[in-house]
């Protein structure tokens, strides 16, 4: 393996930590109602814990009410308790034998400083996984020593601190949109 190598593939798991962060973000609620909100919630069908967005669709009706529709109505009554039963919510799900509408209920400036507080503890999450991908590309980088050149070795290790310094800047970026997003009334 070569440090380009090593670089590049370190760049590629980093991108992809960015990306999960950004995904979790978007599951942590806002004022408006989201789709996204849905997207990690498991619901128990036929005995096999199967994602809601497999077995339903989802839509945002109004600015705090989303729609849920299965396509299969024998799930409604599993898919009502699964959104119930979602922790950071707050809703009670209303089902009228064909779908089933969530009603978000507003939000309260102290539940808001709990999401902030919770969004900031996922960002503080993923930069430490983005630097624990750092630290396993830099052993990967000390491994190729007797290898490669000292010189090629240094470019790879500033290159590499590089990649963190800017994924951790888009996690932060990311981190600012949401808090921002959240605190907004």
């Amino acid at each position: 393996m070569t440090t380009a190598a090593v670089i590049a593939d370190t760049k590629a798991k980093m991108e992809r930590a960015v990306e999960a962060a950004k995904e979790d973000f978007s599951t942590v609620r806002t004022g408006r109602a989201n789709p996204q909100l849905f997207q990690k919630v498991m619901v128990n069908y036929y005995g096999t814990m199967t994602p809601l967005a497999q077995l339903a669709s989802i839509n945002s009706s109004e600015a705090r009410t989303v729609l849920v529709t299965p396509y299969d109505k024998g799930a409604l009554r599993d898919i009502e308790n699964a959104i119930r039963d979602m922790p950071n919510l707050g809703a009670n799900p209303s089902n009228d034998g064909n779908m089933i509408r969530v009603t978000l209920p507003e939000l309260t400036e102290e539940r808001r400083k709990e999401f902030v507080k919770l969004v900031k503890t996922k960002g503080e999450d993923a930069r430490v996984q983005v630097r624990g991908i750092r630290r396993k590309a830099k052993d990967e980088l000390d491994a190729l020593k007797g290898e490669v050149g000292e010189d090629e070795i240094a470019r790879g290790e500033k290159e590499l601190d590089a990649l963190t310094r800017a994924h951790t800047d888009l996690i932060d970026e990311a981190l600012k949109r949401k808090e921002a997003e959240l605190l907004e009334v």
